[in-house]
């Protein structure tokens, strides 16, 4: 059941992909953000303490549905599974960004895309060059397809006997650290630490898939030699496989804000353009297709055993 909730979920977000903002996002910013401002009193157990409050309670709500429902019929707990999946997904929306992006660089429309990447990506990109608009539109775009695509799925198949939870538990867990980081040193320690042990296998299925869809030997070479060098362990394995199968560079400094941000480079090549950024989402989406397709031959090898 889990192959097909997957193979569903993933139908209905390429057809009917959700838009920003996504009110059940804000919602649970929010509730973060107000979890953050009565708990948070610098030390490391408090944030334990907030991350459990704010997990804990929906993966607990999202099981008692899945078994209601699915006592009731298994029809119903496959669709629990079907409508939560959609909504934890999100990465065709980001891959749509990433197009128009593409589009409004080949005509040559430097301020439009600043602007759109800008919006995306939550931060100053009004001093960018083509050059980096494409680099960083690509970084995103394998950062997004990660976090809002391959690590919910594995964790929704790995947790799959209890419904949904898997896939709530990572991406609930991906907001948090991003969105408590900035408090890594005390209160936003436990979940970033909880994020990197959740993170850790998955991330390294996605640098295997970059791989297998592009150039395995580069991308493993820059897995091997580059991801270290990234500020955050696990999106760094991802980038620098990404870049490598792709034969690109990415990172590399910046100006943002008036000031020249340094990032190690990753990667091996050309410097990416707009059409690097739609192989970059082609390439991804190859690798969705070989996660289906092995999902496929383990439901058929399991009908035959």
């Amino acid at each position: 059941m889990a192959f097909f909730s997957v193979l569903a979920a993933v139908v209905l977000e390429h057809l009917r992909p959700l838009r920003q903002p996504l009110p059940h996002y804000q919602h649970y910013t929010r509730f973060i953000t107000w979890l953050e401002g009565k708990l948070n009193a610098g030390e490391p157990v408090h944030g334990a303490i907030a991350w459990t409050l704010a997990v804990a309670p929906w993966l607990i709500a999202v099981w008692l549905v899945f078994v209601l429902l699915d006592g009731i019929t298994p029809v119903l707990g496959w669709a629990w599974n079907v409508l939560v999946l959609y909504f934890t997904l999100g990465f065709k929306y980001y891959s749509d960004d990433a197009e128009r992006i593409a589009r409004l660089l080949r005509a040559g429309d430097i301020e439009a895309a600043r602007e759109q990447l800008g919006i995306w990506r939550g931060g100053d990109a009004s001093q960018f060059s083509a050059d980096d608009l494409a680099r960083v539109t690509i970084e995103q775009v394998m950062a997004a397809s990660h976090r809002q695509m391959f690590g919910v799925l594995f964790w929704f198949v790995l947790l799959a006997p209890l419904g949904p939870v898997g896939a709530v538990l990572f991406r609930a867990a991906s907001i948090l650290s991003r969105r408590w980081e900035a408090s890594r040193g005390r209160f936003g320690l436990c979940a970033c630490r909880v994020f990197h042990y959740i993170n850790w296998v998955p991330a390294r299925l996605t640098a295997l898939t970059y791989a297998i869809a592009g150039n395995f030997e580069d991308a493993t070479y820059c897995w091997r030699t580059q991801a270290a060098s990234w500020p955050e362990a696990e999106e760094g394995v991802v980038l620098a496989a990404g870049a490598g199968a792709m034969g690109v560079k990415l990172g590399q400094s910046v100006s943002v804000g008036g000031e020249t941000v340094w990032r190690p480079e990753l990667g091996t090549g050309q410097a990416p353009d707009a059409d690097c950024i739609d192989s970059a989402v082609s390439m991804i989406w190859r690798g969705l297709v070989i996660w289906l397709a092995a999902g496929l031959l383990i439901v058929i090898a399991g009908w035959f055993s």
